[in-house]
């Protein structure tokens, strides 16, 4: 027993005297301890002018509805009768703003308020809602997958400005929004009054900076593709706050607790359906869905099925027609 004791001491004492030497030998160099890794959300820089400029129009004023015929039985060579030619219709939506349109991680299927508006599209064209293709995009590629033909439509939380009615034409507004700040709680910012000197987080191609620009207190406004990114942007301290319409930072906060809506609007959204230019057949075809939509208890259905987080409905916005 004694002799198998004074082996183990033995040994150990030689492992200690290896290991002792291990850690003098000069010839095998120190790991310097790692850094932490906390990178920004992708294509996250600086937005030095506000955009969006508005011209003397009325933003939201549309084209008044034409017939709206069966599904299947669009007129002869209208672009209505184009796409039932083609099978389906090509919708750009979003999969990242929770609430309005967002990939569900359950079932893999896009859900939201404006992918239901989307289906009611398709319903209308083919008596079928599921007759869609439905295409993400970023806000940035809102306006050139229109000009380009690579869809049909955008429902994507997309604001009828002027300055975007240079570029495409729009349906009449089915939802109004208000632009806030979402902050984590605790962090001492209350108002806009609050901003002077801070990061603000907005999604490139949108029309939120124009109202951050005009705080009379300067601030940094940055800008990312999507915004979840601002949310991470947020998380991992890039930035101090976001700024997006309401329904867009309330789907945030759903996803983050520790966040909160504050303040009072800076801005406005008023979302209507995108379409290319020139095409006022379907411009009216698509305003006499909606009417159908606001007539019928769908947007009502709609709401409560995706926006009940938000209070109670304030009911579909009023259309306004020009001719």
């Amino acid at each position: 027993m004694r002799r198998r004791l004074c082996a183990l001491v033995v040994a150990s004492i030689a492992v200690g005297t290896l290991l002792a030497g291990c850690s003098t030998d000069t010839s095998v160099p120190a790991t310097p301890p790692a850094a932490a890794v906390n990178p920004a959300p992708p294509e996250f820089a600086a937005i030095t002018t506000p955009g969006q400029a508005e011209n003397e129009c009325d933003a939201e004023a549309s084209l008044r509805p034409g017939p709206l015929p069966p599904p299947g039985a669009a007129p002869a060579g209208s672009p209505m009768a184009a796409i039932v030619a083609n099978g389906r219709v090509r919708v750009g939506v979003d999969q990242n703003t929770y609430l309005f349109g967002f990939r569900n991680p359950t079932t893999n299927e896009l859900e939201g308020f404006d992918i239901d508006i989307a289906r009611e599209l398709a319903r209308a064209l083919f008596g079928d809602p599921n007759r869609i293709e439905l295409r993400s995009v970023t806000a940035e590629e809102r306006i050139s997958a229109l000009r380009d033909h690579k869809v049909d439509l955008i429902v994507r939380t997309f604001s009828a400005t002027c300055e975007r009615r240079r570029d495409v034409d729009f349906s009449a507004v089915y939802y109004r929004a208000a632009q806030r700040i979402l902050v984590p709680k605790n962090s001492g910012i209350r108002s806009s009054a609050d901003l002077g000197g801070k990061r603000v987080c907005v999604a490139r191609g949108t029309t939120a900076p124009g109202p951050l620009f005009a705080l009379p207190k300067r601030l940094t406004v940055f800008g990312v593709t999507n915004w979840t990114d601002c949310l991470a942007a947020l998380q991992q301290g890039h930035v101090d706050a976001i700024s997006a319409d309401d329904p867009i930072l309330y789907g945030l906060v759903a996803q983050d607790r520790n966040l909160e809506v504050v303040g009072e609007p800076i801005g406005t959204g008023a979302y209507a359906i995108g379409m290319a230019k020139g095409a006022p057949e379907l411009v009216r075809f698509v305003n006499a869905v909606l009417e159908r939509i606001r007539s019928d208890g769908t947007w009502q259905r709609i709401y409560a099925a995706h926006l009940s987080v938000l209070g109670p409905s304030p009911g579909p916005p009023e259309a306004r027609y020009i001719a």
